[in-house]
């Protein structure tokens, strides 16, 4: 076996000699085509790096051989600033970098809620060798020391970002920006960053994050690797057959099931559990349901099954809201290539924690995304000579007299397929930086308050919007935001002018979940003349109005509360409910324009199931039979249906437009439905739109009732707030293009 020193490797000599002698050490036979490329660059130390490559590619090797070497010849006080957006992420690198820094004498340092009072204080007295961190501790490194920030950063050599693309386009991302920037303002000097990701859809703005303002000094390295071998298979399931309750049912006695806790899955999941229960056993695997509920419900009756069937339960659930132990659990199950385990998970296996490989990941549903669903399946087929394995299953109801349109289209399937379509071509969902993210803002205003003791109005402006991340944000508006925030007691002004922590500000600074910049996820209660029906996550504008389904219903919006996270709605007349709520995760408009291409033609998808190609042919014929290949405007009783074939952003926009128009327009996914109304209505209501002049995001956000989304919102006067709102969730110009459109 040859070591790269004897191959054809120009980086591999460039390396430290120690780092030569542990890669031979190691057995490597070669650096990977991703580490060749790094290695020169990162050794010049002047530049920023983006390193795009599939996963277990070699992306941690290719920037931290290079960034160690470094480190060796600057000594001991040189450091390379690891930024990692989960703690088992930086345990996870932990243990990958350890043996090789102890080989080298290079002090690691993992920094998080978890790890020792003592490593940490190790760590400030002799600040050195590679600090491994989450942006949340690197937050409370600057209110809670923050005259010492220089200091702790002096020797600061490189800043690594992994799972860049987790970051962009999020408030986690711009709180991490203005972290970056105000380091380097600390240090008087640019540190070079490096940027690590599996799935970025369009490099410029990938740079464009990495070094705000000046993308032109990034260096973009994809790998040039031959992509994997990818099997994929799409099942489809009718709501009807139920092989698993049948089996605990006859079993009901052993394992002490009640029968209502049999009725509360439906006979398709059971369906789809018995598949995955036959498949999948005896060989580690990732399921993916999309929400937690269903990972709980899933596990539960494999768990169950396993008992029926009297073998070992290999099924294990892991997502956010479970224990600690619990999910190091899974993990380390995963990882014991000696047993099989299956873990039933949501994004918390997503993201780069190494598990090691598995033999194949199932999605039941739509992924969240492109993106997702490739970050996901690079968990499968990691050594070379091994394909990926896809299994999706797609849940389908029968089709009646009264079937949804979403339904006669087919519309979970269609998805999944443009989704897969769309990977194998390469293309995923490229970022959507444009979101203003104000809630930000004042977290980093109060934490710069708290690092320095008192700033100038004028050195907010200059370091968090002049020169930093929050560059759009205009003088006027920055000053109004202070006198709102003085109003709130969240920050004083002494008499020399400078700006101190209120009161309320002292209070929310000092409290532990300060240094997250992102909130958790807030479920609406949903109520009925004083009658709590349930709670559900809303991601939707909402007006009063607005249509919502909620346990089979379609209800009308009487009221918001969006301090409260209520909703108050009353029974809405006529129609049936779609299948999608309008509530989910938001989809591109060039999913959406696949999903239309998949229904116009006739070609054959080869990885679908008799019972996929069967709602398949019958997405087909409806979309024939509605004339949707000519029209995209339907009267359906006393509805009207809209069919833009964009993605979620133009939808929510259009149907605000056309609410202001008087229409009680609804985003319902692939059509917006308009109740009430005539085709001819619609029409005049679209090119008033069209010819109108041009809302502003932040005017159409005004009539949105649930606008807080991030953690600050609440602080953010109305105008900021719809301003930040329309940024990111809007896009009236694709809405006002696609109304022009429609008319012509």
């Amino acid at each position: 076996m040859n070591s790269p020193a004897s191959s054809s490797s120009k980086s591999f000599s460039l390396l430290d000699e120690r780092i030569q002698r542990w890669v031979w050490k190691a057995g490597w036979q070669e650096l990977r085509d991703i580490q060749e490329r790094a290695i020169p660059i990162l050794l010049e130390g002047q530049r920023d790096v983006i390193l795009a490559a599939p996963t277990a590619a070699g992306k941690t090797e290719a920037a931290f051989l290079p960034i160690l070497t470094v480190i060796l010849a600057q000594g001991e006080a040189a450091t390379a600033l690891y930024v990692g957006p989960l703690k088992a992420l930086i345990n996870d690198q932990w243990g990958r970098l350890e043996t090789l820094c102890d080989t080298l004498d290079i002090p690691i340092t993992p920094w998080h809620g978890d790890i020792s009072a003592s490593r940490k204080r190790d760590f400030l007295k002799a600040p050195g060798g590679c600090l491994l961190i989450t942006p949340e501790s690197l937050e409370a490194l600057f209110v809670l020391r923050g005259t010492a920030i220089r200091a702790i950063f002096r020797g600061l050599r490189f800043v690594v970002v992994d799972e860049l693309h987790s970051f962009i386009g999020t408030e986690r991302g711009r709180q991490l920006q203005s972290l970056l920037s105000r380091i380097e303002k600390a240090v008087d000097r640019v540190v070079p960053r490096v940027g690590l990701s599996a799935t970025l859809g369009e490099m410029s703005l990938a740079a464009d994050f990495l070094r705000p303002g000046d993308s032109n000094r990034v260096e973009i390295l994809e790998s040039k690797e031959s992509g994997q071998e990818l099997k994929v298979l799409v099942k489809g399931y009718a709501d009807t057959a139920s092989p698993i309750t049948e089996s605990l049912k006859a079993a009901g006695a052993k394992v002490q099931l009640a029968a209502s806790e049999i009725r509360k899955n439906s006979p398709g999941i059971e369906a789809i559990c018995a598949h995955l229960f036959k498949t999948l056993r005896g060989s580690n695997n990732l399921v993916f349901p999309n929400s937690r509920n269903r990972v709980e419900a899933i596990s539960d009756l494999l768990r169950r099954q396993s008992e029926v069937e009297r073998v070992p339960n290999e099924f294990w659930p892991h997502h956010g809201s479970l224990a600690k132990e619990l999910r190091e659990e899974t993990e380390a199950a995963l990882k014991d290539k000696t047993r099989a385990t299956t873990a039933i998970c949501t994004t918390t296996l997503e993201l780069g924690i190494d598990i090691g490989a598995v033999t194949s990941i199932a999605q039941i549903g739509p992924a969240p995304s492109v993106a997702s669903l490739r970050q996901r399946l690079g968990r499968s087929g990691r050594k070379r000579g091994t394909a990926a394995i896809l299994r999706c299953y797609c849940l389908e109801r029968e089709l009646g007299p009264d079937s949804r349109i979403s339904d006669q289209l087919r519309e979970g399937l269609i998805q999944t397929v443009a989704q897969i379509r769309l990977l194998i071509r390469g293309w995923c969902e490229p970022p959507r930086p444009s979101g203003l993210h104000l809630s930000t803002l004042i977290q980093q205003l109060l934490s710069m308050i708290a690092q320095h003791g008192g700033i100038s109005p004028a050195q907010g402006w200059n370091l968090l919007c002049e020169s930093g991340p929050f560059s759009k944000m205009a003088k006027h508006d920055f000053m109004d935001l202070l006198r709102t925030l003085g109003q709130e007691q969240i920050l004083v002004q002494d008499p020399s002018g400078l700006l101190l922590l209120g009161q309320v500000g002292e209070k929310l600074v000092n409290h532990y979940t300060f240094y997250a910049a992102f909130a958790s996820d807030d479920e609406y209660r949903i109520v009925c003349e004083s009658r709590t029906l349930g709670s559900v996550p809303v991601s939707r504008p909402l007006e009063v109005g607005s249509l919502v389904i909620f346990a089979g219903q379609r209800w009308r919006v009487k009221d918001v509360a969006p301090r409260e996270k209520l909703i108050e709605v009353v029974p809405a007349k006529g129609g049936r409910p779609p299948l999608f709520d309008g509530m989910g995760g938001k989809v591109h408009d060039e999913v959406r324009a696949e999903m239309r291409r998949i229904l116009a033609e006739d070609a054959p998808v080869p990885f679908l199931d008799p019972m996929a190609l069967h709602c398949l042919a019958e997405a087909r014929d409806s979309f024939a039979r509605l004339g949707l290949g000519k029209t995209r405007i339907l009267q359906c009783g006393n509805e009207v249906r809209i069919f833009t074939w964009k993605g979620d952003w133009v939808n929510d926009s259009l149907a605000l437009l056309l609410g202001r128009e008087g229409a009680s327009a609804t985003n319902e996914g692939l059509s917006i439905a308009v109740v009430g109304a005539e085709i001819s209505d619609m029409l005049g209501a679209l090119r008033k739109v069209g010819n109108s002049e041009e809302v502003p995001p932040e005017a159409l956000a005004s009539d949105v009732k649930n606008k807080l989304r991030e953690k600050w919102d609440w602080l953010l006067p109305d105008d900021l707030l719809c301003k930040s709102f329309g940024s990111m969730e809007l896009d009236v110009p694709g809405a006002v293009a696609v109304a022009r459109d429609l008319v012509a």
